[in-house]
């Protein structure tokens, strides 16, 4: 244990010979997903040489001057939604956060039939000519964090009762998978009332899993019934979250749980999330079997940070996300989903 979130080794879940360690693990994620939602991923199979030249390739892309960066804003990614935002840009819960990003999904060409048929958030990314080695840098990550979030995604099937297949069956056989690249400027730098400020305020994912590379200063904070916790980086480990979606498919199982970043190291931060999330043209309904507690609904409903039920929701995953990102850039709102 590590400030109250386990350590889970997913390593087996890449063995399919192992159906003895897949039923264990699948044990450990059904308990820390009743208990915070959050917990510790080691045997991802992301070496250490390919997490060390993404912070590499990260740390020089935002040593470039803004003008470098702004060239690839996201203002000019369009309905991809893909691109660069400086500090105070993206907002939370209305207040612009204290972070600059990159944002990068799954690599579609100008013929794939979503990105002909104007679907948003699918497209091509933006990368900085003056850095090649970043898209080398961040394609690896990618690859590799996607891959082991199919895999844990068996775990969570199977700690539902469910067979392993269930998920990539369902909702993730084209899934919406989104990367963030984040850089938290060091205390106390710029033009910036530092006594209100927040790296990220309190928030809950919208999809199913979040697997998160962090570097070593940490700032990840996370709401417990206790109260919040420090997630703080484990070498070589990843942290996962559950979102919003996996939340409303289980009826409320296993929960989406509120996370908020302060960034007091006093060094600059670099973290990097990686959003495994369904089909974007996936219905959202709960899972076979999944009992509705309206009581307990309505419950979550007035304790969540947004003080929205994501179990009224009906519409595809897309709906869901759209109506979210809507929020956290308006100024992009109607030339990227217009």
């Amino acid at each position: 244990m590590r400030q109250g979130l386990p350590v889970i080794d997913m390593a087996c879940l890449f063995d399919p010979g192992d159906a003895a360690g897949h039923e264990r693990v699948a044990g450990k994620v059904a308990r820390a997903c009743r208990a915070h939602g959050f917990f510790y991923l080691t045997g991802h199979g992301i070496g250490c040489e390919v997490l060390d030249a993404l912070e590499d390739q990260s740390r020089r892309f935002f040593a470039l001057p803004l003008e470098a960066r702004m060239a690839i804003s996201m203002a000019r990614g369009g309905r991809a939604w893909r691109g660069y935002f400086p500090v105070g840009g993206e907002l939370t819960s209305g207040r612009p956060d204290l972070k600059e990003g990159l944002y990068l999904g799954t690599e579609l060409g100008p013929d794939d039939p979503r990105v002909r048929a104007g679907v948003p958030m699918h497209g091509a990314n933006l990368w900085p000519v003056e850095l090649p080695g970043l898209k080398v840098a961040a394609s690896a990550y990618m690859a590799g964090a996607t891959r082991a979030a199919a895999k844990l995604m068996e775990g969570v099937s199977l700690s539902l009762g469910l067979d392993a297949a269930y998920f990539a069956r369902t909702y993730t056989g084209e899934p919406t998978v989104l990367f963030r690249i984040f850089h938290y400027p060091a205390t106390g730098s710029g033009n910036v009332d530092w006594s209100r400020a927040w790296g990220v305020g309190e928030h809950t994912d919208y999809g199913l899993l979040t697997l998160l590379a962090q570097d070593r200063h940490g700032g990840l904070q996370v709401k417990t019934p206790e109260g919040w916790i420090e997630a703080p980086p484990i070498e070589g480990a990843l942290v996962c979250n559950i979102g919003d979606m996996l939340e409303r498919l289980t009826g409320g199982r296993y929960k989406s749980t509120p996370h908020r970043v302060k960034n007091k190291s006093g060094h600059d931060r670099l973290s990097f999330p990686l959003f495994f999330d369904p089909d974007f043209m996936a219905p959202m309904r709960p899972l076979p079997a999944v009992a509705t507690d309206a009581a307990v609904h309505d419950a979550d409903k007035a304790e969540r940070w947004d003080r929205a039920s994501v179990h009224e929701f009906e519409g595809t995953y897309g709906d869901y996300l759209l109506g979210k990102v809507a929020k956290v850039f308006p100024q992009l709102k109607e030339a990227a989903l217009g």
